[in-house]
């Protein structure tokens, strides 16, 4: 979660939190004992990212850490002239994306 600026703001036995500023989660993961949800078409988790070297590093992080590819770093321009994002697949087949709109 660094790679798109944020940091462990927060922890508990069975959650820890993401944000920039401490006890104030803008992301949060909770232990279940079940699964709740399972991947399907459609669903897509994206996070804002401050520039286009963390979007390069959430890319590279994700594939270090067990993710897969699924439509590389860079522009998409299929999205707009600007839109810079990697795409993943985590470990568990959730689609996530890091992002930044714009010009840096």
């Amino acid at each position: 979660m660094g790679a798109p600026g944020y940091r462990r703001v927060g922890e508990g036995e069975y959650f820890v939190g993401y944000g920039v500023v401490d006890n104030q989660d803008k992301f949060a993961l909770k232990l279940q004992d079940q699964p709740i949800s399972v991947p399907q078409d459609g669903f897509h988790q994206a996070f804002a990212a401050p520039n286009r070297a963390a979007v390069d590093a959430f890319y590279q992080a994700a594939i270090a850490h067990g993710g897969k590819d699924n439509g590389g770093s860079g522009v998409h321009s299929e999205y707009g002239p600007n839109y810079y994002a990697a795409f993943v697949f985590d470990p568990d087949g959730y689609r996530i994306e890091a992002v930044i709109c714009g010009p840096e």
